[in-house]
């Protein structure tokens, strides 16, 4: 078993017991009670960006600082450079929560991206009755079907979706019209690398930065995310091959605090 079966069973088990307390008419009938949309590839066209992420902890690493995470919001509403935010609401393995992500949406005037393992369509519908403007959908999760069928949900209401591929074989399951396209260097299909749910590491040991090679092969029409292992230091060199980056735990576990990391990351964009 890899990791990311370890993680997918458990995310099955929460899945479960989050629709044996709330029904799907239940989410049905909040959504018509939701805020409006707002547009995340928009948000990320003019210039190379950050979508900027909130958890708790990680699988690769472990904790984040809890002060940054405190601060995580506000500051990335402050930061010129953060055009998105991304919520984590996978509890067991990142610490969230997706009535979390309703409490962010009631204070952010950016984009929310829900960043989870959606596996159903029950997820797609309760994101946006939460208040998520746009989805993440894995093609290391869902079959070519899946992924197509759940992105036509999520535009029906209203929402994007962000897909996350690995591989040639992942991006060639992608559909043909998809608008926002992310690589991820994170290798969950290993079977090491990962402390769970209960470790801590200071280095994360999970990483494939070739996987950013596969830019070139995304669809011509997306906007392309980075995803993973990204920092001050290297965001530079993904920059030209993508239009935005997805950082979290950088700038979550950084000691000197979230604000003197964003700032070094405004100084490598505007160098």
């Amino acid at each position: 078993m890899t990791f990311l079966d370890q993680i997918l069973k458990d995310a099955a088990d929460e899945l479960s017991a989050t629709k044996s307390r709330r029904p799907a008419t239940e989410i049905r009938g909040m959504i018509a009670d939701a805020p409006p949309v707002r547009p995340l590839p928009e948000s990320l066209e003019a210039s190379f960006c950050l979508i900027a992420e909130i958890k708790q902890r990680s699988p690769s690493v472990g904790p984040m600082r809890e002060q940054n995470v405190a601060e995580a919001l506000d500051a990335y509403e402050e930061s010129p450079i953060v055009r998105g935010i991304s919520i984590l609401t996978n509890n067991l393995h990142f610490g969230g929560s997706i009535e979390y992500l309703a409490s962010c949406r009631a204070t952010a005037t950016k984009p929310l991206l829900r960043k989870d393992f959606i596996m159903e369509e029950y997820q797609v519908r309760e994101a946006r009755a939460f208040g998520a403007d746009a989805i993440l959908l894995m093609a290391n999760v869902l079959d070519a079907a899946r992924l197509a069928g759940f992105y036509d949900l999520a535009r029906e209401l209203g929402m994007q979706a962000l897909f996350e591929v690995h591989t040639e074989e992942e991006i060639a399951m992608l559909p043909a019209d998809v608008r926002l396209a992310g690589i991820n260097s994170r290798k969950f299909k290993s079977d090491s690398g990962f402390v769970g749910a209960k470790g801590a590491s200071d280095k994360d040991f999970s990483l494939d930065y070739g996987a950013f090679e596969l830019a070139a092969k995304l669809p011509a029409g997306a906007l392309k995310v980075a995803e993973s292992g990204l920092s001050a230091t290297n965001v530079g060199s993904v920059r030209g091959k993508f239009h935005a980056g997805l950082v979290g735990t950088s700038l979550l576990r950084d000691p000197r605090g979230i604000r003197p990391c964003l700032g070094e990351f405004e100084d490598a964009l505007h160098a």
